[in-house]
């Protein structure tokens, strides 16, 4: 499933066949701006107004508030008495625990319920590994994160385990922000380079039916993916250190 982030997709909430239920509605509108926040559409920082979140998806601010609570509660947003709603930064640091989960999360897709993949659903992972050799052409940081995206929701509808589905994107989305947040320092063509690797990896695996490979694939690129962003990490808070020595002598 690819999720809509362009301007006409924000503002569309009645579907061309048939109005959505307020389930629907309330999915929709969540997913549309936890996209903007991850792909910093909404900088850390910026206070979204329910009045005009309201206006814009044509409904009322209580649908809204439900919203702004759930990704509150996921640790996007946090709501500041006498402010409103301001979108929270991100610490690469604070988030190893979460990565450290992710790792043991990603053993599981290929154990709990894995669900066989169709020919339509190996075509999709192609397209994206197509789009990805298109976009390293002319190397973007927001199509990057926007292919990412894509892939990581052809993941998590590998396996039927819904809890699983569920606790696998929260976490992903608390750290998604960090890759594109650091993307000047961890290099562009190499993090392009390396996504392709991993989704070639996976769509061979899954073109067999090993379930199981495809969790230590994406555990292993995971890995490997955490420890580029803290060494890149580290080596800025070096510069930053030397840069204040020099300034105070």
């Amino acid at each position: 499933m690819t999720l809509d982030t362009d301007a006409s997709a924000t503002t569309a909430i009645v579907d061309a066949s048939r109005p959505l239920s307020a389930r629907e509605r309330f999915e929709r509108i969540y997913r549309i701006l936890r996209d903007r926040i991850c792909l910093l559409d909404y900088p850390p920082g910026s206070r979204l107004s329910e009045e005009e979140l309201a206006q814009e998806f044509e409904i009322s601010r209580t649908p809204i508030r439900r919203v702004l609570a759930r990704l509150e509660s996921e640790g996007l947003v946090q709501s500041v008495h006498g402010v409103g709603t301001i979108v929270t930064d991100v610490d690469i640091e604070e988030l190893q625990q979460v990565y450290h989960l992710r790792l043991e999360l990603a053993l599981l897709v290929g154990k709990l319920s894995p669900i066989p993949r169709t020919a339509a659903d190996l075509d999709r992972i192609r397209a994206l590994v197509a789009r990805c050799d298109s976009d390293m052409l002319n190397p973007d940081q927001r199509a990057f994160l926007q292919l990412n995206m894509d892939f990581f929701s052809e993941l998590t509808a590998m396996t039927g385990n819904q809890p699983l589905r569920e606790i696998s994107e929260r976490l992903y989305f608390q750290v998604a922000r960090v890759v594109l947040k650091m993307m000047p320092q961890l290099g562009l063509v190499e993090e392009f380079t390396a996504f392709r690797r991993e989704m070639e990896e996976v769509l061979a695996a899954a073109q067999i039916g090993d379930w199981e490979s495809i969790g230590h694939i994406r555990r292993a690129h995971i890995s490997m993916s955490f420890r580029r962003m803290m060494r890149h990490g580290d080596h800025a808070k070096d510069t930053n250190s030397e840069r204040l020595v020099r300034q105070e002598e």
